[in-house]
């Protein structure tokens, strides 16, 4: 008994020694250099975990060493790269906090947004088919606001020509939300809110390609609610800018397809039931 015990004793002795032999190895500093050669090879090959842990390294140890400012650039990118957006966005704004002035703030910025304008989606949207325009536009707003920064601040970064291309997306997204929330206040007969969202198209997001639809919702909605001159207007803006809308026959004639009066009285239901419905 006493050598079953004795030898458990050493057994628990040596995983001790090999664990204070460990974690004395993890606390040894490496050099500044070390660091961030270890990171930069890390990126090249690829494993941007072992990046980020040898950035987390060099930040903690040398947050003010000679490769300071490079590593939280590319801490941004590393995180961006491990699908963690909201630590990309978290590091390009510390970036930002702690070096206002550097010649890299637009490219800082241009991730933030470029985290932002992915974050909707996440890691299922790229594997999975997912319809931007009926998510929550929140992070789609904040990241029009970050690209529209860069795109005012630095006008001639080469970060901002696709910035723009991305503005110009981030509104078509959000103009078609727009048009789902329309669609869906029909199918409740909810004609006036319908003609609200659709009406918001028209003066915030005319250049989209959502304004056709918008205009014919407009059109068909005025005149279920019997505002006939308003939906008259909103003909007419359909036939000068899309003349070729499916919404009119060959002789330009509007016809209204999309909204259909639905009797919902008592009689109906009752005649209903008399004729055998169920």
């Amino acid at each position: 008994m006493r050598t079953v015990v004795r030898a458990l004793l050493l057994t628990i002795l040596a995983v001790m020694l090999s664990a204070c032999a460990t974690n004395s190895k993890e606390a040894q500093v490496l050099p500044e250099e070390t660091y961030y050669d270890n990171a930069r090879s890390a990126m090249n090959s690829g494993n941007f975990t072992e990046a980020e842990r040898n950035l987390d390294f060099l930040e903690t140890y040398y947050p003010f060493g000679r490769y300071a400012e490079q590593a939280q650039l590319d801490l941004i990118y590393a995180r961006y790269q491990n699908l963690d957006l909201e630590g990309s966005r978290a590091a390009a704004d510390r970036f930002l906090r702690l070096n206002p002035q550097s010649d890299h703030a637009d490219y800082a910025l241009y991730m933030r947004g470029l985290a932002s304008y992915n974050l909707d989606l996440g890691l299922a949207g790229r594997y999975f088919p997912i319809d931007v325009s009926a998510r929550d536009p929140g992070e789609q707003r904040q990241a029009f606001r970050d690209f529209s920064t860069l795109t005012n601040r630095y006008p001639d970064s080469e970060y901002a020509a696709d910035a723009r291309q991305r503005m110009i997306a981030i509104r078509n997204r959000l103009a078609e939300l727009e048009l789902e929330a329309a669609r869906y206040y029909i199918t409740r007969e909810a004609y006036l809110a319908a003609n609200n969202r659709a009406r918001y198209v028209l003066e915030n997001f005319s250049t989209t390609p959502a304004l056709e639809d918008a205009l014919i919702i407009m059109a068909e909605t005025y005149r279920f609610m019997g505002l006939d001159d308003a939906s008259s207007d909103a003909i007419q803006l359909l036939a000068i800018n899309f003349p070729d809308s499916e919404a009119f026959s060959a002789d330009m004639k509007f016809q209204p397809s999309l909204l259909k009066r639905q009797n919902r009285s008592l009689l109906n239901v009752v005649t209903f039931g008399l004729l055998g419905g169920d």
